[in-house]
């Protein structure tokens, strides 16, 4: 890629995530925020230049010399992004950050602060704020106040303020200053309605974000041996959590290629039951149990709703209130990223059937009852009636974990989670003498058990299958001595580990399926997927491959960015595609480094 396309379209890795638990803001290395939804995750975007260079907006921030080298890093145990230029005049660093000032504040106000700091000689900086509205369809008014400059868009206004001075050209702000050594210059973009007062107490905001961060992750109970890598993947988690809700999205971004120049580009600003139950899990094991709550809270009220017949009394995903995601809708004014089209908001997978969702919803409620305050009567009898459905509808055919569009099959890794379902309330009923039917719902497991085994194991391969009834290798098949199906040293599994080895598993990286062998109803290939990859690191840790297991881990970390952090899949040459970060990679990696840690001497 050329370095004029690198500069309208930094690599996907070269980002920095910065968040407020109810929306988030991607900053490039270059000081650019290429991507911010207001005021929440699935609000149109303001700065949209992550998904069109010229007509998504953005937020400059940078040197008006020439930059010699950057240097990009988190201020330790925070979300707080700190972007340093160095130039032979000297050097800056722009510290940015979303101010979060307690847990749950009532008086909660958005802010996105760019804190500037000269550190040596005198740097001249420059920055231009040029607001899209509406994923850049519509117009906005600007106007100068006494206190900045106003942005006004459809149903939406931002104030920016500061210590510099603003001016106002084309409908977008601007400014030059210059800052000697020890000089700070502070720039405030407020949703909203915004006074003066803010402008001058970016210690204050600092200080109080530093202390709410790092008090949150001081519930952390891991000790391990990679505490720092796991602990930005909890705080990156726990940016994708919205604290008024509950809810917890399965990434920041929309319609970021999983190929570059393909069509798989989809929108993740959304709720996913699979995800955010794998999210709950890897969040109970640190030991967060108030985010547990939180999730279990909203999730509970989705229990109310008694469904249909077709898809059952749960969807696949959700909007962050809790309502069924609305279908895909193309936006064609918009390039994509490095001309990557469709850009896609909204997910027609909305409306598959997926029974896996099942079990891992159940699943993450059985962690909750065990580790957390335990459930409560409706819970359970919601639960019962979930389960009813479940008992009636587990043999059908769905679009299965990965969300194929090529029609539903007899998938394994549904039938899996759909025993795991049952089994997690059998083991709740028992454990808490809850009211169950425990005959029924004990022969019904034991059905799922033996059908697994007599007709998703594919003798000849010594492995099991995508689905039943023709062998297509799949990584989910991991994860079944993790949800306590079969015993990791079990010689079906070990078989099927060495198969996925020579099918899908490149050294560390491994690819979910192969869509030749299986298509899915796409164009083109995709990359390797990173919750795959650590799946098959915790496998080899399980199983006993000890130090395999650590090697594939410490290699799954070098493809983290530079600060650690991963989108959804990883390229042949090493390159982040998908949404980023995406929670389902970063609590993967939890699961495996804790259990990795767990099987290592010591």
């Amino acid at each position: 890629m050329s370095a004029a396309e690198d500069a309208r379209y930094p690599p996907i890795s070269e980002h920095g995530l910065i968040g407020d638990l109810r929306t988030a803001a991607l900053v490039s290395t270059g000081g650019r925020v290429d991507w911010f939804c207001a005021p929440r995750f699935d609000s149109p975007s303001v700065f949209g230049a992550l998904l069109d260079a010229d007509q998504g907006g953005s937020w400059e921030l940078h040197p008006a010399c020439e930059v010699v080298n950057r240097q990009q890093f988190y201020f330790p145990d925070t979300n707080i992004l700190v972007t340093r230029f160095l130039t032979e005049d000297g050097m800056v660093e722009v510290q940015d950050f979303m101010p979060i000032l307690r847990e749950r504040d009532p008086d909660h106000r958005q802010r996105l602060v760019r804190r500037i700091a000269a550190i040596r000689g005198t740097v001249r900086m420059s920055t231009r704020v040029a607001p899209r509205f509406d994923y850049g369809r519509a117009a906005h008014e600007t106007t100068e106040t006494g206190c900045g400059v106003r942005f006004d868009g459809p149903g939406l206004a931002l104030t920016l303020g500061g210590t510099v001075d603003l001016a106002v050209r084309d409908g977008d702000a601007e400014a030059e200053f210059s800052l000697a050594a020890g000089e700070f210059a502070l720039l405030v973009l407020e949703v909203g309605e915004a006074d003066c007062e803010p402008m001058t107490a970016a210690d204050g905001l600092f200080d109080a974000t530093v202390a709410y961060w790092r008090r949150w992750l001081a519930h952390s109970n891991y000790t391990g041996r990679w505490r720092e890598v796991v602990h930005r993947s909890a705080l990156t988690l726990k940016l994708l959590t919205h604290e008024p809700s509950g809810a917890i999205i399965a990434a920041p971004t929309c319609a970021l290629p999983e190929r570059i120049g393909g069509e798989r580009n989809w929108d993740y600003r959304l709720v996913w039951i699979r995800d955010a139950a794998f999210s709950l899990y890897a969040l109970l094991r640190l030991g967060f149990t108030s985010e547990a709550e939180d999730f279990i809270g909203w999730l509970t009220d989705r229990f109310d709703d008694p469904g249909d017949g077709e898809l059952g009394p749960l969807r696949v995903m959700y909007t962050i209130d809790g309502d069924p995601a609305a279908g895909e809708e193309e936006l064609p004014h918009l390039e994509g990223y490095r001309g990557s089209a469709p850009v896609r908001i909204g997910n027609d997978a909305g409306g598959q059937l997926q029974l896996d969702i099942y079990g891992e919803l159940i699943d993450s409620v059985y962690l909750y009852n065990k580790h957390g305050s335990g459930i409560s009567h409706r819970s359970w009898t919601n639960l019962t009636r979930v389960l009813d459905w479940l008992l009636a509808n587990w043999d059908r055919p769905d679009e299965g974990i990965w969300e194929t569009r090529a029609g539903r099959q007899r998938h394994t890794f549904s039938r899996l989670m759909c025993w795991v379902g049952i089994e997690r309330m059998v083991r709740m009923a028992r454990q808490r003498g809850l009211p169950a039917d425990l005959p029924r719902w004990t022969a019904e497991r034991d059905r799922i058990y033996h059908r697994i085994m007599d007709d998703c194991w594919d003798e000849g391969h010594a492995c099991f299958s995508q689905r039943e009834g023709e062998f297509v290798p799949d990584a989910a098949v991991l994860l079944m001595p993790m949800v306590k199906f079969c015993s990791p040293s079990d010689p079906r599994f070990l078989s099927t580990i060495d198969e996925l080895e020579r099918s899908l598993v490149v050294d560390s990286l491994v690819f979910r399926y192969d869509p030749d062998q299986a298509p899915d109803g796409l164009d083109g290939a995709e990359g390797t997927f990173s919750i795959c990859s650590f799946w098959y690191v915790e496998a080899l840790a399980r199983s006993g491959q000890v130090d395999k297991a650590r090697l594939s881990l410490e290699k799954m970390f070098t493809y983290a960015n530079h600060l650690g952090l991963y989108a959804e899949q990883i390229g042949l040459t090493g390159e982040q595609l998908g949404n980023f970060p995406q929670a389902f990679t970063h609590l993967s990696l939890i699961s495996s480094a804790i259990n990795t840690d767990r099987a290592l001497p010591g």
